[in-house]
């Protein structure tokens, strides 16, 4: 029996050439199902089909492009620059206007005192100080009291001096008397080591029991100090007033059967400079040499811009 016919198979899609002809079908019908490389377009072991005459199928390219991500980086680096410079601009407009004020600027001016700011070479920085870049706490401000002779005596009255203040009261047993013989020891090492810078330092002494501290008990109570000290007395009111704006404590505490009491308050030395604006703070732990080092580096700090 002679052998049933069979019908040619198909040709390749996509135009390769016929079976037969030198392999190329077969070819062609693997690059149909066959994986192509990344990328490439081309399948696997056929990198020269395409020069041969066999079409090959590209994997479609997506939306995303190494010219579109160019375009991205430039239009992204060129925002940025403009709000650096745009940033800059503001800034400068507006430290403009605070350096321009006489009251300065403050993050806060409930806690930290305004600050004035002055351009460099590297930027606005605030006006250099001894408090560095915290800047200085809010404390002080004005007040009005008496001296020993009745005369009125506000924070003006020492202006163009350095003072060293100090909160307490007559009838102290011994927290008192022990702070004021450490400010009258800066004193003379002072008149002793820095004379020049000594003249220009007044220390000051405020009542907060004024009730009991009068004119007459104040002066009995300066005998056994410092002839340096200022003492300063008012009426509750004054006393309350100013004890507020130097965040300082005051508790009267209870009374003992012959009417006699303490005064809770707060140990701590305000030194001040020659324009009545806050120095540094003493705390009692300090020794005197301690308060004499740092008063010598404030009344010499030199700003370095």
């Amino acid at each position: 029996r002679l052998p049933a016919k069979t019908s040619p198979p198909p040709p390749p899609r996509g135009g390769g050439a016929p079976a037969g002809g030198g392999g190329g079908g077969d070819r062609g019908g693997r690059a149909k199902y066959s994986k192509t490389r990344a990328g490439s377009g081309n399948a696997d072991g056929l990198d020269g089909a395409a020069s041969e005459g066999v079409a090959m199928s590209m994997i479609p390219r997506g939306p995303v492009s190494w010219a579109g991500l160019g375009l991205v980086a430039v239009a992204a680096a060129s925002a940025v620059g403009y709000y650096k410079i745009e940033r800059e601009r503001r800034l400068e407009n507006a430290m403009g206007k605070i350096v321009s004020s006489e009251s300065g600027w403050s993050p806060d001016p409930e806690f930290f005192a305004r600050r004035q700011f002055k351009k460099t070479e590297w930027g606005w920085f605030p006006a250099e100080d001894a408090f560095g870049g915290a800047g200085k706490p809010a404390i002080g401000g004005p007040w009005s009291l008496v001296d020993l002779e009745g005369n009125l005596v506000t924070n003006k009255s020492f202006e163009g001096k350095w003072t060293l203040l100090y909160f307490g009261f007559a009838r102290c047993p011994d927290i008192c008397p022990s702070e004021m013989v450490k400010v009258g020891k800066v004193i003379d090492t002072l008149k002793e080591k820095y004379p020049e810078l000594a003249a220009n330092i007044v220390p000051i002494f405020v009542s907060v029991d004024p009730a009991r501290d009068s004119l007459k008990a104040l002066k009995e109570y300066a005998k056994d100090f410092h002839p340096s000290y200022i003492f300063l007395t008012g009426s509750p009111d004054q006393v309350q007033q100013m004890a507020k704006k130097y965040r300082v404590y005051v508790s009267k505490a209870d009374e003992t059967e012959d009417g006699d009491y303490l005064v809770d308050h707060s140990i701590v030395i305000y030194f001040h400079d020659d324009t009545g604006d806050l120095a540094d703070c003493f705390t009692q732990s300090m020794r005197p040499s301690d308060v004499v080092e740092k008063v010598v580096e404030r009344m010499t700090f030199v700003p370095t811009y």
